[in-house]
């Protein structure tokens, strides 16, 4: 294999480098890093980081997070984006679960370290030293790890996915050839880099030899002028920066006349907020793309189209698309037969991961069907006639109230039909023996009765939520997402403390 066609993840980077060595790579805030800037920083903390086969990158959203990531794939070694907001124990624990023999950290990143002394990992923060720089990335094989995230795990232990050069290579070789990014581009980068989406936004932006742009939490007050003053033309963040920027007023029709690509990942995506957004920005090519970090970010994608998207939408949810070329998929059955048009999603390929860190966890994840490891996403889903499919909710997601099989997305979206109601989750919760639906919802504050009324009208009787709970708007995690464990706990609370019959 000739290093044009090396698996390495990094040897995208070394693609923008020939194409824009002196154009910027990041830019945060008024600071500008160029390739070649990034490149010799990055070189240098590689070799500074000797033979450590595991890397820690213990940072915020700062140039040594991401000169961190590329020096740990420089250097060959497996990199572990770490959080330094996430609890030190939580830390701690993923440290010591990946093997991470060397840590690169920021001011933020060495304070959570010097909060824990006495009780740390004792892993060495390297000091960047130009007499050890690499004079050039280290090879890989297409087997090598090139990054480990961690992931929830039912325990409450989290679980380590490692994924290969190999798979990343697969992955963007196909986005290549799916979209035309040039190195006029600028990329939002709105996650934060221990989620697998950040992937996407550096090393698209990076093989095109494109600017990385990081989006401050305060730019979503004013998003058009953000993008307008950044010249952004590339978007990608999670559906809930959807309903976000729409009560800033940044929706209105032509406000994002610069886009040319917007996508959209890691929660189910409403049509009326595809529509809305594709009116702010009509220039822009709009993506719904759909993936766990198993199968190397994104694994499925569906291009909107306001004439006929719709017409495939189940509960008002954007189609999520095609499985990508390469890939094998089968739905599966509660029994474990295998379904012509709906049941869990199950895909296998060279996207996806070949099992957790531990073993152990694999159970229940990945399973092994005709030959082959197959990962079971958790996802109900609906192939339609042409291949694509349909995102029905999670497994988890389908509960028995009083008999009744409910789904909950179907209650969200009957609650979203309401009158002044913009968005809605339904949680479910244990009472006494039975279970009971708990609906939070924006927009505009309704009597419980009569949002109870309306949905009388289009659900059946044993599907209607007990409880109303107007928010102004829904707790979000460090990634953007609705944070849903929150919302259950609200939810306990609410039960705890109302009276029975509460409506």
């Amino acid at each position: 294999m000739t290093e044009h066609q090396s698996p390495a993840l990094h040897q995208r980077f070394l693609r923008g480098l020939a194409l824009s060595p002196q154009r910027p790579a990041l830019r945060i805030g008024s600071h500008s890093v160029t390739y070649q800037e990034l490149h010799e920083q990055a070189l240098t903390l590689a070799g500074s980081l000797g033979s450590a086969k595991v890397v820690g990158v213990l940072a915020g959203k700062t140039v040594t997070a991401y000169a961190g990531i590329l020096a740990g794939l420089y250097a060959g070694a497996t990199v572990v984006p770490l959080h330094p907001d996430f609890p030190a124990d939580r830390t701690r624990r993923m440290l010591g679960l990946s093997g991470a023999a060397a840590l690169i950290a920021d001011e933020r990143g060495r304070a959570v370290l010097s909060e824990t002394d006495g009780d740390g990992p004792g892993i060495p923060v390297v000091e960047p030293d130009p007499a050890r720089a690499l004079s050039q990335p280290r090879p890989v094989h297409a087997s090598d790890i090139a990054y480990m995230l961690f992931t929830s795990g039912s325990t409450g232990r989290p679980k380590g996915v490692p994924i290969t050069h190999g798979s990343t290579h697969h992955y963007f070789e196909l986005l290549d050839s799916r979209y035309d990014f040039t190195p006029e581009d600028v990329f939002t980068q709105t996650f934060d880099l221990n989620f697998d989406c950040a992937m996407f936004d550096l090393f698209c932006a990076w093989g095109a030899g494109a600017i990385v742009d990081v989006v401050p939490p305060g730019a979503y007050r004013d998003i058009p002028s953000h993008v307008a003053e950044r010249g952004i033309t590339v978007w990608f963040s999670t559906p809930s920066a959807i309903s976000l920027i729409r009560r800033m007023g940044g929706l209105r029709p032509g406000a994002l006349p610069t886009l040319r690509w917007s996508f959209f990942a890691g929660e189910a995506l409403r049509c009326a907020d595809a529509a809305e957004w594709q009116t702010a920005a009509p220039a822009s090519m709009l993506e719904n793309i759909y993936g766990p970090t198993e199968l190397t970010v994104t694994i499925t994608g569906h291009r909107w189209d306001p004439q006929t998207s719709p017409q495939l939408a189940v509960n008002g949810l954007v189609p999520i698309g095609a499985v990508h070329e390469g890939h094998d998929h089968v739905l599966l059955t509660e029994d474990g037969a295998e379904a012509d048009s709906e049941g869990e999603l199950l895909i296998t390929g060279p996207q996806m991961a070949s099992g957790y860190l531990d073993p152990q966890d694999d159970q229940g994840r990945f399973t092994e069907r005709d030959g082959r490891v197959w990962y079971r996403t958790g996802d109900r889903v609906r192939r339609l006639p042409d291949g694509q499919l349909v995102y029905l909710g999670r497994l988890d997601s389908q509960v028995q109230v009083q008999g009744w099989r409910v789904e909950l997305a179907e209650v969200d979206h009957a609650l979203r039909s309401c009158e002044g109601v913009e968005d809605a989750v339904t949680v479910a919760r244990p009472v006494d023996g039975s279970t009971e639906l708990i609906v939070f919802y924006t927009g505009h504050a309704r009597r419980p009765a009569e949002l109870a009324r309306a949905l009388r009208e289009v659900l059946p009787k044993g599907m209607l939520p007990r409880h109303f709970e107007h928010v102004a708007e829904f707790p979000l995690n460090s990634n953007r997402k609705v944070d849903r464990p929150v919302l259950a706990a609200r939810a306990g609370e609410l039960l705890g403390a109302a009276p029975a019959g509460r409506r």
